[in-house]
């Protein structure tokens, strides 16, 4: 029963990484390539957010909301952001159009992340003796994350890599992908300083998700029209 468990939770946390590419062109493009590349500038962005929030940050003992921390954290979070415009714009890529560009882009980036967060504690907690939700949620909340991660780079290809782009949606664009790059402190704060049960939470993140995700490729649809 314990593994029974554990590879259900992996396949709902990983699974639908390899559903995506498999049912886009992704695969018929051979993006695995471009995906891999993300993916390495992920962990290197990752250490680098781990080395700032270890020298400017200090845990609250008692677990409280600390604005002041949160706003450091949405600070170091912007971190991502650089490293997705590397990621884009800096790495060699086979010859691929540029919408199957930011979908390998942040589907590898969307992986590394799922993987460097969740693989561990599922590997400790899902196979105890006690069936919990817990890993159960962390899987949907990762589903959560691989489309928050494709919008952003799908906002992210139209800021640094479309120039013909209507001006009236640029401020749009640009709000949008600062609500995508700020989503994890709005989360801590709905857990942490209201309160937030994590099925709620999870709610909370899969509906925005889907709603920045509409979002994002009604924007991009508008961009890809001729003047």
């Amino acid at each position: 029963m314990t593994v029974f468990h554990f590879f259900n939770c992996a396949i709902l946390t990983f699974g639908p990484h390899a559903v995506y590419y498999s049912a886009t062109p992704l695969s018929e493009y051979d993006t695995i390539g471009t995906s891999a590349k993300a993916a390495a500038v992920y962990l290197g962005t990752a250490l680098v957010k781990l080395v700032c929030l270890a020298t400017f940050l200090k845990e609250s003992e008692n677990g409280n909301f600390d604005p002041y921390q949160e706003l450091l954290k949405v600070l170091i979070n912007f971190i991502d952001v650089a490293g997705l415009y590397f990621a884009l714009t800096q790495l060699t890529h086979r010859n691929i159009s540029q919408n199957h560009k930011f979908q390998a882009v942040g589907l590898g980036w969307a992986f590394a992340d799922s993987v460097l967060h969740w693989l561990a504690p599922l590997w400790v907690g899902a196979r105890g003796l006690e069936f919990t939700w817990e890993y159960v949620f962390q899987g949907l909340e990762a589903n959560a994350n691989l489309v928050l991660n494709l919008s952003l780079a799908a906002l992210g290809s139209l800021m640094w890599l479309r120039k013909n782009k209507p001006r009236i949606l640029i401020p749009i664009i640009y709000a949008c992908a600062g609500v995508l790059a700020t989503m994890p402190s709005i989360t801590s704060y709905l857990r942490r300083a209201l309160g937030w049960q994590p099925a709620k939470a999870v709610g909370f993140e899969l509906f925005s998700s889907l709603m920045m995700a509409f979002l994002s490729w009604q924007l991009f649809s508008a961009c890809q029209r001729p003047a």
